[in-house]
C-alpha cells in the first residue's frame, strides 16, 4: 500500500468532506431515490436515474476519500525546518523572465490548488525545485516553452 503524503490542512480537508458526504450528502440522494420511486413507472423517471446516478457518484467519492485517508501520511509541516527545499516548504519564487514574484507551498496531490498558491509534489516545479536552496536557479519545462526561476526564500509555515 502507497502511503500518500499530505499536510496537516489537506487531511483534515478530506476527512471533512468525507463526513459531509456521509452524514448530509448521502441521506439527502436516498430520500430523493425515495421521492422519484414513489412516482410510480422507474423506466421513464428521470428524476430516479438522475438520483441513481447522483448515488453513484457520491459512494464512488466515498471510497476514493476512504482510501485516501488510509493511506494518508500527515506530514506536520510546522516541525520541519532548513534551509534545503522538500515536501511542505513554501517558496518565493522570481521569474527570470518577467521579474514577477510567485510564492508556492509544496503540498500533496489531493490537495493542491495553484490559485491558494498550493503545487503538487509531483508537478514539474516542485520536482525541480526539492532538493535547491536559497539562491539557486531553477529551469522548469511549461507548456508555453522553459521558465527559468530564482529561488528567493524557503520558508517553513
Amino acid at each position: 500500500m502507497e502511503k500518500v503524503p499530505m499536510t496537516n490542512h489537506g487531511y483534515d480537508a478530506l476527512r471533512e468532506e468525507l463526513r459531509r458526504r456521509q452524514q448530509e450528502e448521502r441521506p439527502r440522494i436516498i430520500a430523493a431515490i425515495s421521492e422519484a420511486r414513489a412516482h410510480g413507472d422507474l423506466s421513464e423517471n428521470a428524476e430516479y436515474h438522475a438520483a441513481k446516478e447522483s448515488q453513484s457518484l457520491n459512494e464512488g467519492r466515498i471510497s476514493e476519500l476512504e482510501d485516501l485517508t488510509a493511506r494518508a501520511e500527515v506530514i506536520d509541516v510546522t516541525k520541519m525546518s532548513g534551509a534545503t527545499i522538500k515536501f511542505g516548504a513554501t517558496v518565493k519564487l522570481i521569474d527570470e523572465d518577467t521579474e514577477e514574484e510567485k510564492t508556492y507551498q509544496i503540498v500533496g496531490d489531493q490537495e493542491a490548488d495553484v490559485k491558494k498558491g498550493r503545487i503538487s509534489i509531483s508537478s514539474p516545479i516542485a520536482r525541480a525545485l526539492i532538493g535547491k536552496t536559497d539562491g539557486d536557479t531553477i529551469e522548469v519545462a511549461a507548456p508555453g516553452g522553459a521558465r527559468s526561476y530564482e529561488i528567493l526564500e524557503v520558508r517553513w509555515a
